[in-house]
């Protein structure tokens, strides 16, 4: 049987997927402010495309809550919510206690050696004032337990949710998690070590509470 031809369906796909990946980032990073209205025009003159993937990678960006539509009247980049914090931060944390408390029976030595390094360049991070390092090796950190979890279907539902995580780290200009943070981290490696899934994951819930009273501190305007 022949190798069908669809060269349009491909391209259709990648520029559509092209489109996403510039607005999901110009979104994240805020070069694409909260709340500003999103044209077709302007959009397709930006990205060098024509309107069907842009609407198509708009759509997308609709469902991750990153844009808000209403037929016939707007197209924005979503505002920033304390709310939308809470319950994002709220769904993170449970989604990583259930990571972490599916990881620790089948961490080795080399997963609990990559969560020390991981720990000790957040540390560094945040005593360094870097708030990219510090967030990726954050990133890196949890991603250990993620991986070991066995749990195919996390991954996918966590990358679903990253860009909007992302976007909070970006814009919530309130500071960088502190000392509290790396003891939480510290306290998953120990319980880890030991073992106690349940502890683990306890404390993996705390850290990410912790830091989802950064952002919403951050949004309120409160000490």
């Amino acid at each position: 049987m022949p190798v069908p031809e669809h060269p349009a369906a491909v391209d259709r796909h990648l520029l559509r997927d092209t489109a996403y990946a510039k607005l999901c980032d110009a979104i994240v990073d805020g070069t694409l402010t909260p709340g500003e209205a999103l044209h077709d025009d302007a959009l397709c003159g930006w990205l060098g495309l024509s309107r069907t993937p842009v609407r198509d990678a708009l759509s997308r960006l609709r469902d991750e809550r990153l844009v808000e539509m209403e037929p016939q009247r707007y197209t924005r980049v979503a505002p920033l919510r304390a709310e939308d914090v809470h319950d994002l931060v709220q769904l993170l944390a449970a989604l990583h206690a259930l990571a972490t408390e599916l990881a620790v029976p089948a961490l080795g030595a080399s997963e609990l050696a990559a969560l020390r390094r991981h720990n000790d360049s957040f540390f560094r991070a945040l005593r360094a004032g870097d708030g990219e390092g510090a967030y990726a090796a954050d990133d890196a950190f949890h991603g250990v337990f993620v991986a070991s979890s066995g749990n195919t279907e996390l991954a996918p539902v966590l990358e679903h949710l990253v860009p909007r995580l992302h976007r909070f780290e970006h814009l919530c200009d309130s500071g960088l998690p502190g000392r509290r943070s790396v003891a939480q981290h510290e306290a998953m490696i120990g319980r880890a070590e030991l073992g106690d899934a349940r502890g683990a994951a306890i404390a993996a819930r705390a850290n990410w509470m912790t830091l989802g009273a950064v952002f919403e501190r951050s949004l309120t305007g409160t000490a």
